[in-house]
């Protein structure tokens, strides 16, 4: 069976940045399941998926544009030091959860001065081309459920 539309595909997959360091294996987890063709995956990723079967291994790189975006000077910003009330320490690289233009975002600390924080509110990955090295673990159609809901249910999926 091939990935396609309304089926739910299990793979193992490793992320490296360009300089070969791995961001995010699954390794000695469960394969990660999604069900094709709703976005739950990186569109890049989920357009190299779409034909390939259980027992498939291939690799991809995907570009920023259909990874995690490009990188966007308008997302980092200077705010006051008070913005982080109930906060003690504040160091470069923690994240926070804020109210953005466009709903709840995750901001990144860049730089910390003594009045002023720098929050960067791109995905710590913009800008990266993404390269996977994939194996498919398992292909098959999905539940009326999952198809309804948009993702997969049960073992290596979202659980109610």
């Amino acid at each position: 069976m091939q990935i396609a539309d309304r089926r739910v595909a299990a793979f193992h997959y490793t992320l490296t940045n360009a300089e070969g360091e791995v961001i995010d294996s699954s390794s000695g987890r469960e394969p990660l399941a999604y069900l094709h063709g709703v976005g739950n995956i990186v569109p890049g990723l989920e357009r190299e998926m779409t034909g390939k079967s259980a027992g498939d291994t291939f690799n991809v790189v995907v570009a920023p544009e259909e990874g995690y975006g490009v990188h966007q000077a308008g997302l980092i910003q200077s705010v006051p030091r008070a913005a982080f009330q109930g906060v003690d320490e504040i160091e470069p690289g923690m994240q926070f959860h804020a109210n953005g233009p466009n709903g709840p975002m995750t901001v990144t600390v860049s730089a910390v001065d003594d009045d002023m924080i720098t929050i960067d509110g791109n995905h710590p990955l913009a800008g990266q081309a993404l390269h996977f090295a994939i194996e498919i673990t398992e292909v098959r159609d999905a539940t009326p459920e999952e198809v309804m809901h948009g993702h997969v249910h049960g073992p290596g999926g979202h659980h109610h």
